[in-house]
């Protein structure tokens, strides 16, 4: 199997090239840095320098990746931005760092997708709960929050263009000990990625446009 991990640089998208890895799968990872380049070689991944926001390096991936094709795509290049407190509101920068990042990346890179899948293949796009509004209880945060919003409303926009050709979800990964997620949070960053990959070795034509926790249980929008 042959799989592409867009954001591979450390937490998740690391750990997927470990684990991937280990079972002697092909897996290419992008990285923004020649130091978490050498992080995903050490994996025995391949890696490739693309910043998801930047226009011109997303619109050089097929060209890259010419005559590739990818059974399993992740998207999980993200940032988590401010800390805000509830009604705090972010900065121009910040705002467009975190949306450029999470929801301009996504669309720049997902028409490209098509050009880079295998038949039968899986598109997996790195979310969060803190993206649904039915299982919203508080308002901080509320930048990352309207951020992953958007991103599930890409994806379903997305499912439904490749359904014809590749399954395509938003997954939670939890709430995990990385950078992102801090030291207190309830998964190992191992723990989430091997629940991640058993989720999505069994997804199926009738999980695309699914928004799913990392144990396959589906979350409500």
């Amino acid at each position: 199997m042959k799989v592409l991990i867009i954001g591979a640089s450390r937490g998740i998208g690391l750990e997927l090239a470990k684990q991937y890895r280990a079972e002697n799968h092909a897996v290419l990872g992008t990285v923004r840095s020649e130091e978490a380049s050498r992080y995903l070689h050490d994996t025995g991944a391949a890696a490739l320098r693309l910043d998801v926001t930047s226009a011109e390096s997303c619109g050089q991936l097929t060209a890259t990746l010419d005559g590739e094709r990818f059974d399993l795509v992740y998207l999980n290049a993200g940032v988590f931005g401010p800390r805000l407190r509830e009604f705090e509101t972010p900065t121009q920068s910040d705002f467009d760092h975190v949306m450029h990042t999470n929801v301009l990346g996504p669309m720049r890179l997902l028409p490209l997708i098509p050009d880079l899948l295998a038949p039968g293949a899986r598109v997996v796009i790195v979310s969060s709960r803190m993206g649904s509004m039915a299982l919203r209880t508080e308002g901080h945060a509320w930048l990352y929050r309207a951020s992953k919003a958007a991103l599930n409303s890409v994806m379903k926009d997305a499912s439904l263009i490749l359904g014809a050709r590749a399954v395509c979800v938003a997954l939670h990964p939890g709430w995990v000990r990385t950078d992102m997620g801090g030291a207190q949070a309830d998964l190992s960053v191992q723990q989430s990625v091997t629940d991640i990959r058993r989720t999505v070795s069994r997804l199926g034509a009738a999980d695309n446009g699914s928004f799913l926790n990392h144990d396959g249980t589906p979350l409500a929008w």
